[in-house]
């Protein structure tokens, strides 16, 4: 039996979080969730992105800026479901 990895659960809570809310967890949110310190938390999000997941960080910080298919800043693909518009695609 396959158990998720630290990678497979960073990136399902970072996936979730944004579907539920429309905003990119920070790192403290990550730490927070899976139990970790939150050097740990920024930790695993820099080696998460640096995985080649389809999503970066805003230039200079540890802040998710995309993550696939969502964008963490306005851009002019608006997504809209069930007449709520709290998300914008890549």
């Amino acid at each position: 039996m396959n158990f998720p990895t630290v990678f497979d659960k960073t990136y399902h809570f970072i996936t979730r979080r944004m579907v539920e809310t429309g905003q990119a967890p920070h790192y403290t949110e990550i730490a927070k969730e899976l139990g970790v310190s939150m050097e740990e938390g920024r930790q695993r999000l820099r080696e998460l992105i640096s995985k080649r997941v389809p999503g970066w960080l805003a230039p200079g910080t540890d802040f998710i800026a995309s993550f696939a298919p969502f964008n963490n800043q306005p851009t002019q693909f608006r997504i809209t479901i069930d007449g709520q518009q709290k998300w914008f695609g890549q």
